[in-house]
C-alpha cells in the first residue's frame, strides 16, 4: 500500500494525449480506444480521471496542437494539470490535486512512453504513490532515426521493467486495460 497516509483512493491519469503529441504515435487508434475504455470505467466507478497537459516552445498553450485529441473528452469536473516538464509533478499542482482527493494509487496512461510517462511513473513512485502503468494504454512516436529503439520496443521495455518495480511500502506494476482494478 502507498506510504502516503489517508490516501485510499485511485485515479486514472491521462498524460499529454494532445493532438501534436499523438500525430505520429505508435498504435494511436488502439491506445486511444484503451484509454477511452478506462475513462468510461473510471467514471462509472466514481474514480477520478486526472488530465495532464504539456506546453512548451514547441507546443504553445492554447494552440490547436496543444488541445487533447478529439476522441477523448475531458469533463469540466475532472482535474486538469498543466505542465512544462517531463515529470507531471514538477512545478505543477498535481500533488495538491491528488492530496485533496485522497488519492494514493495511480493508473498511468498517455504519451510519450520514453519521456513523460517514464518520468511521471518514477516521480510518483519516489513520492510514495502506488503506481500502475497500463501497458496497452501508453505510446510514443518513432525516434529510431535518432538511435532510439522502435516504438514497439520502447513500449515493451518500459512495460517489462516497470512490472518489476519495487520499494518499501509501495506497490507498482504493469497491467493491461482489461486487468485494471481501480478499487482493489
Amino acid at each position: 500500500m502507498t506510504t502516503l497516509p489517508d490516501r485510499p483512493n485511485s485515479a486514472l491519469v491521462v498524460i499529454d494525449f494532445q493532438q501534436d503529441v499523438m500525430a505520429a504515435a505508435h498504435d494511436r487508434e488502439g491506445v486511444t480506444a484503451n484509454i477511452a475504455t478506462l475513462i468510461d470505467r473510471a467514471r462509472a466507478e466514481d474514480v477520478d480521471v486526472v488530465w495532464v497537459q504539456h506546453s512548451d516552445e514547441g507546443l504553445p498553450r492554447d494552440s490547436e496542437g496543444w488541445r487533447f485529441v478529439p476522441e477523448l473528452v475531458r469533463r469540466d469536473s475532472e482535474p486538469l494539470v498543466h505542465k512544462s516538464y517531463r515529470d507531471s509533478f514538477e512545478d505543477t499542482d498535481l500533488e495538491a490535486v491528488l492530496a485533496e482527493r485522497g488519492i494514493g494509487r495511480l493508473f498511468v496512461t498517455g504519451a510519450q512512453t520514453d519521456v513523460c510517462i517514464r518520468s511521471t511513473v518514477h516521480g510518483a513512485f519516489t513520492r510514495g504513490y502506488d503506481v500502475f502503468l497500463v501497458g496497452d494504454a501508453h505510446t510514443t512516436e518513432d525516434l529510431s532515426a535518432y538511435g532510439a529503439p522502435s516504438p514497439a520496443e520502447v513500449i515493451a521495455h518500459t512495460n517489462f521493467y516497470w512490472k518489476g518495480q519495487r520499494a518499501p511500502g509501495r506497490t507498482a506494476g504493469t497491467v493491461a486495460t482489461a486487468e485494471v482494478d481501480f478499487k482493489g
